[in-house]
């Protein structure tokens, strides 16, 4: 510190208070070099592996792998091990893989905030977004907090603890970002060209050391336990709810969605909303999404009445082009910016369309109308594999062609069955009322 800085110091905080802040600076200072020699070691170790195993033209097609392992088998254990010798202090910790906060883990984060006085960490790996080496120095600043964290919170599977031992005093919550499972995922996809070899698994497992895994229905036990590797009646998948659906009985949270919407799109207080929320196709490193639907004739048969927004999956980096005669004016595509996201653009859709995706799921609490666009069923099923018969549980049309879309919410009013919603929603959503990030909060605190 320099002289003013003291003295300010010494004025605004006090003798104590000032020491503090010295001892709080130089331990960051401290970090900070223990972080750059633990990055030049991990990196020297790296270019001598390589050196060593392969070949100069093997040699970056092998870096990623060699990185990972490093990190994740060798570095992270490591790390964890030393930190946890350290006593647990009264925090918790919220993970994001991917470049943004999801819903879950924000909702979640804002309720412990509010309701309890821990100290949240939160940490955005960015993974895809950043270098494969920034993600993994950003892993290990998570590792380092969650070593003596009360609790932990994710809501994706994940690789970079299958290799740790897991504190006893630390309790390691899945909240998964989905209500509920139409599609196949983790060991359920085993055999499909979509999912990880059995070998990858192994090696790298992403569903282990679960405290609790949060669910929306004891109906989704079964699927949890088969794609996560979970042994039934073990207690670790409880059905307290879905944290982010708490939102939608709040009155303040719907008022607050109608604004946003109104703000946007100052017409659409005269409209209905459409909302079009597919799931990706393909892996996720390189999905794309649908560009079947048929904007113009949806504008031109629907347009008197309704509106359409289009809410893509988060992880498609190319997005299909809207006709510009309809864009902003009749179609609007709110997957990035516009500042709404996917439970305020489920509250103040009148109809959803969608697909495979889990956001019926939640859309099934408002007990509205939806439509299924499966024009790719039979390929679907081959690549992905779904949990249940589709056509069995669905409360909703399948449809596979836009003109049957048009042609059921046209005459809406006489073929929607609203009863087959609220059997859907009973089935696969009823522990979801309102009170979820309370149940989930008591998990955590040893409360029954």
């Amino acid at each position: 510190m320099n002289i003013k800085a003291v003295v300010h110091n010494l004025t605004v905080h006090g003798v104590h208070g000032t020491y503090q802040i010295y001892k709080k600076r130089k331990m960051d200072r401290m970090k900070e070099e223990k972080s750059r020699l633990e990055n030049e070691q991990i990196m020297a170790l790296l270019h001598s592996r390589l050196q060593e195993k392969y070949s100069e033209k093997d040699r970056e097609k092998a870096y990623a792998g060699e990185l990972k392992s490093i990190f994740v088998k060798e570095f992270f254990p490591k790390i964890y091990e030393e930190e946890s010798r350290k006593p647990v202090e009264h925090k918790v910790v919220f993970m994001e893989r991917g470049a943004k906060l999801s819903i879950s883990l924000k909702y979640m984060r804002k309720y412990i905030k509010e309701h309890t006085d821990y100290e949240v960490k939160t940490f955005v790996l960015k993974v895809r977004a950043v270098s494969d080496e920034q993600y993994y120095k950003n892993a290990k600043d998570y590792i380092r907090e969650a070593a003596t964290a009360e609790a932990i919170f994710i809501c994706t599977a994940n690789d970079l603890m299958g290799h740790l031992k897991l504190r006893p005093e630390t309790k390691y919550v899945q909240l998964w970002h989905g209500c509920g499972v139409f599609k196949k995922v983790g060991l359920s996809t085993i055999d499909k060209s979509f999912g990880k070899s059995a070998k990858s698994h192994k090696e790298y497992p992403v569903n282990t050391n679960y405290s609790y895994v949060t669910i929306a229905s004891p109906e989704l036990s079964w699927i949890f336990e088969e794609s996560m590797g979970i042994e039934k009646d073990s207690g670790i998948i409880v059905p307290t709810g879905i944290s982010r659906t708490d939102e939608f009985f709040d009155k303040e949270f719907i008022d607050r969605s109608y604004n946003k919407l109104y703000e946007k799109i100052p017409h659409a207080k005269d409209k209905k909303v459409i909302l079009y929320a597919p799931t990706f196709r393909g892996n996720v490193e390189t999905c794309t999404t649908p560009d079947v639907l048929d904007i113009e004739a949806f504008a031109k048969e629907l347009g008197d009445e309704y509106i359409l927004i289009l809410k893509h999956h988060p992880s498609v980096k190319n997005l299909p082009e809207i006709p510009e005669i309809y864009n902003e004016t009749f179609a609007f595509d709110m997957t990035r910016g516009h500042g709404m996201n996917i439970n305020e653009l489920m509250t103040v859709a009148d109809i959803c369309i969608s697909d495979y995706s889990s956001v019926v799921f939640e859309y099934s609490l408002f007990e509205r109308p939806m439509l299924f666009f499966v024009y790719d069923l039979e390929d679907y099923i081959d690549a992905r594999g779904l949990y249940y018969e589709f056509n069995e549980i669905t409360p909703g049309p399948l449809c596979r062609t836009n003109e049957e879309m048009l042609d059921y919410i046209k005459n809406i009013e006489e073929r929607f069955d609203k009863q087959e919603v609220i059997d859907f929603k009973n089935k696969f959503m009823c522990s979801c009322d309102g009170h979820s990030s309370e149940r989930i909060l008591a998990l955590i605190e040893n409360k029954k």
